[in-house]
């Protein structure tokens, strides 16, 4: 009879153990948490980089005026009887 306390005790140990130090313990847990926290971070800046992609491409596919505005700033075009005039400013 004096022996199933001391059990009891033990088995309760056992489990809190499992608890703190186990495979699925807190320390486990909080990491988990905080690794779940950064790739949600990373999963929204994605989804935003996405947006603008998928918004520069329906403007691409409706109207000219955004393709004339990426031939003239990444390719520098320029339309029959304009003039080019790059302006530079001196390094220091």
């Amino acid at each position: 009879m004096r022996l199933v306390p001391f059990v009891l005790v033990a088995l309760l140990l056992l489990v809190q153990a499992e608890l703190w130090f186990g495979k699925g313990g807190v320390p486990r847990v909080m990491a988990l948490r905080s690794e779940l926290a950064s790739q949600q971070a990373d999963n929204d800046k994605a989804r935003a980089a996405n947006e603008r992609l998928a918004a520069e491409v329906a403007d691409l596919k409706e109207g000219l005026e955004m393709v004339e505005e990426k031939a003239r700033r990444e390719l520098g075009m320029v339309k029959p009887g304009e003039v080019l005039v790059v302006v530079s400013t001196p390094k220091r």
